[in-house]
């Protein structure tokens, strides 16, 4: 297991952070009967940057733990490990397809397609899948939101994702020349 500095400790913890007030504060929550059933917001931003930019590793422990953390500050019905597990694939997955671009730097289609496919397995299927599990709410019913809500998050997360990762690798000197 990869051990982490202590400087990128200090990273995931502002992740952490920052995806606990993103999805449990700044999020607009659309419930189907008495559970939430569509979540719009950017909460799933800081897992996807700390994947890319830490490895598949950080991302799902941001992802795991900031699920756990946000569930324990402001609980939306029972407890399902099944959602944590989502909110940490959502980390791991996007990290993992980048490592088969065999480049250094990611360009923006890169990180589209990286994004992309992160975000379609764990927002678009397994979410859906899990609700209808664990809350009996019908797949195809929160489908056409969930695949809306993802073909405009994905590029502003790539974008973003891009933007910082130029800022902080002009910053730290890795910048690719």
């Amino acid at each position: 297991m990869k051990k982490f500095s202590t400087k990128e400790l200090v990273y995931m913890s502002f992740l952490i952070a920052l995806n606990v007030v993103l999805t449990r504060v700044a999020s607009l929550r659309i419930n189907i009967g008495a559970v939430e059933g569509i979540r719009i917001g950017f909460g799933g931003f800081p897992t996807i940057l700390a994947g890319i930019m830490l490895g598949p590793a950080a991302g799902g422990i941001v992802g795991a733990i900031g699920d756990v953390v946000g569930y324990y500050i402001n609980p939306m019905g029972a407890y399902v490990p099944l959602f944590t597990l989502s909110a940490a694939l959502t980390g791991v997955i996007p990290a993992l397809v980048l490592q088969f671009f065999k480049r250094p730097y990611q360009s923006l289609c890169q990180l589209i397609i990286a994004i992309g496919i992160g975000q379609i397995i764990t927002s678009v299927f397994l979410t859906p899948y899990f609700l209808e599990i664990a809350f009996k709410i019908p797949f195809f019913a929160t489908l056409p939101a969930r695949i809306i809500t993802q073909v405009i998050n994905v590029p502003i997360y790539a974008v973003l994702v891009q933007t910082i990762k130029r800022k902080t690798d002009v910053m730290l000197d890795y910048s690719p020349r």
